[in-house]
């Protein structure tokens, strides 16, 4: 008998929550959340519970980190954010997808679904939510994609369609594409006024990074200056209705 529960012991090692006896029951579906907020976390898990099927088993604050949990738990689904310390959050899908490509991934982010839902699924992702409406809707977008159904939200999958069926013109959105996902996320930081120190501790970089980020969107989009980069950034965001 002993033997039979000493391989359960490696599964409760690794940043587990295991102390919670819902991740005990092998029929529970088995949740890592990666998110660097503990808070927020914490809050997670306590509304995922709310639900019987699910138990949060792990957890992670760094993409690294993520890794080495998935690895040690092998986990039924993973929820990741995507502002991380150091690799972002769709840098962390793609090394998820390329390791594990059956593992569900589910997107809850405080980013605006319509400036990176479609930058997440690309990479692998199963679904988004935005962390304002976790408590609404992240219960029931755990349950479509365990369902093997890709998650939005009814405003961002009737944008999706639309953007499909009516090719947008060509110019400041295809400029927009071709920005890493890195430089998208400190584009739409400087739009809603941040400086570049804000945007250093908000994602944990240096600041001389961020200008680094800052100079190549400049010369992707063919701007002249930091203002000209500013001023695009509003008016991108104020286009898109973010």
């Amino acid at each position: 008998m002993l033997q039979q529960t000493e391989p359960a012991k490696p599964m409760s090692a690794v940043r587990s929550t295991n102390k919670n006896p819902k991740c005990d029951p092998p029929d529970a579906k088995r949740i890592v959340i990666v998110d660097d907020h503990p808070l927020f976390r914490k809050g997670l898990q306590e509304l995922i519970h709310s639900d019987e099927s699910f138990a949060v088993c792990g957890e992670a604050s760094t993409a690294s980190e993520a890794m080495e949990v998935i690895r040690k738990l092998h986990p039924d689904l993973v929820i990741v954010d995507l502002s991380l310390p150091g690799a972002n959050g769709i840098e962390l899908i793609k090394n998820i997808r390329a390791e594990y490509p059956k593992l569900p991934v589910l997107v809850l982010s405080m980013h605006d679904e319509s400036l990176y839902a479609l930058r997440a699924m690309r990479a692998g992702a199963d679904g988004y939510v935005m962390k304002h409406e976790a408590m609404a809707n992240v219960v029931q977008a755990v349950h479509e994609v365990f369902n093997g159904r890709p998650y939005l939200s009814p405003a961002m999958a009737a944008q999706v369609i639309t953007k499909f069926a009516h090719r947008q013109a060509e110019g400041e959105v295809d400029a927009v594409e071709r920005l890493s996902d890195r430089e998208l996320e400190i584009l739409e930081l400087i739009g809603k006024g941040n400086e570049v120190r804000q945007i250093a501790k908000l994602l944990h970089l240096s600041p001389k990074t961020v200008e680094t980020h800052r100079a190549h969107i400049k010369d992707k989009l063919d701007l002249k200056n930091s203002r000209e980069v500013a001023r695009f950034a509003l008016q991108w965001l104020q286009a898109r209705g973010a």
